[in-house]
């Protein structure tokens, strides 16, 4: 399967698509959020992805406990839902500017719609795909509205159980959805590495028939870099600038080195991918000699029986091969034989 996002083609083969999220990293600074941008281009990443919201199109203004941030998240100088997402939404008059300047850079921009007058803004800016975050997963009218557009989507999992995968999936393909990547997720901030469970990934592919690939919360670069081995698509990673300004999402968030870091290693490991293959490599034929094959051990005359203590498997190769010894045993040599010397048919009778 292959899937085409802007000037990307996704699947096996193809490199892994590597985007890096902004999500409110840009504190509300448009010119903040087009420097992300040129970041993320020039740490390697294939696209920049927002998140399309108010905080009136994803919650209520409402101080009930409800809608209080729970005493143990990491948010809670916010107070409310709706005080955390109007600090961290993206303004929908920037996004015309934000997708201007990464199709400038040469880099792919898309995004998460968090309702369906989303998708209406993002269609007239023609995005390439759409991602549909973790907690929208069971946002029915979301996804088929989305699906309706013929656009790749991604889907994340990192609140769903395998019902609620299988309900997505059934809905986006209703719908009309035909290239869809599900992708494994920890909603964690930051996620705990053992929490990843990347050997999903592989049961995500040949369990739902699509692409798979990883959002990751966690800190460092280990999780995403192990998850290209499993057959990662996709990965998704929190980007921010490197200059340690204190964002919403800031503190699990990957600047432009580590990010930059991350990318080269990734195209390191698919490198190292490679096919299956029981071949020697070109490379390794030249050791190949390192092997052990059948020696002289010891001065022999001609006609003298061979033994363990005049013949010897050993390094180089360039002997008899060691599974000759057996039948070596026992039998007489037809001349002279000098210590160091190749056993071959020749001189056996």
């Amino acid at each position: 399967m292959k899937i085409k996002i802007g000037k990307n083609t996704l699947g096996s083969g193809c490199p892994t698509f590597v985007v890096a999220e902004m999500s409110g990293n840009h504190n509300g600074s448009l010119e903040r959020a087009l420097e992300i941008v040129r970041s993320a281009k020039r740490a390697g990443a294939d696209a920049i992805k927002l998140q399309t919201y108010t905080a009136d199109s994803i919650t209520l203004k409402c101080d009930a406990d409800d809608f209080r941030l729970p005493s143990d998240s990491p948010w809670t100088d916010h107070t409310t839902l709706w005080d955390l997402y109007d600090k961290a939404h993206t303004p929908w008059e920037w996004h015309a500017d934000i997708f201007r300047e990464a199709r400038k850079l040469g880099i792919d921009v898309f995004s998460s719609p968090f309702d369906e007058s989303a998708v209406d803004l993002l269609e007239n800016l023609n995005v390439p795909a759409y991602k549909i975050a973790s907690p929208e997963i069971t946002h029915i009218p979301l996804l088929e509205k989305v699906a309706r557009t013929g656009k790749p989507i991604v889907v994340s999992t990192g609140v769903a159980d395998l019902n609620d995968i299988e309900l997505a999936l059934a809905t986006l393909r209703k719908a009309g959805a035909t290239d869809i990547i599900l992708l494994k997720c920890t909603t964690a901030y930051p996620a705990p590495i053992e929490e990843s469970n990347l050997l999903t990934i592989s049961d995500m592919i040949s369990r739902f028939g699509v692409l798979a690939g990883l959002s990751d919360h966690t800190i460092g670069t280990a999780t995403a870099i192990a998850s290209v081995a499993l057959g990662a698509s996709f990965i998704e990673k929190h980007f921010n600038l490197d200059d340690e300004q204190e964002t919403v999402d800031s503190f699990f968030s990957s600047g432009e080195q580590e990010f930059t870091q991350m990318v080269q290693d990734i195209r390191l490991v698919e490198k190292s991918l490679g096919k299956r293959s029981y071949e020697i490599t070109s490379t390794a034929k030249a050791n190949l000699r390192g092997r052990r094959s059948l020696y002289i051990s010891a001065p022999i005359k001609a006609g003298e029986v061979f033994t363990e203590s005049n013949i010897k498997s050993v390094r180089p190769s360039f002997g008899l091969h060691p599974k000759y010894f057996k039948e070596v045993i026992g039998r007489e040599a037809k001349c002279d034989l000098e210590l160091g010397q190749r056993l071959s048919w020749d001189v056996i009778i």
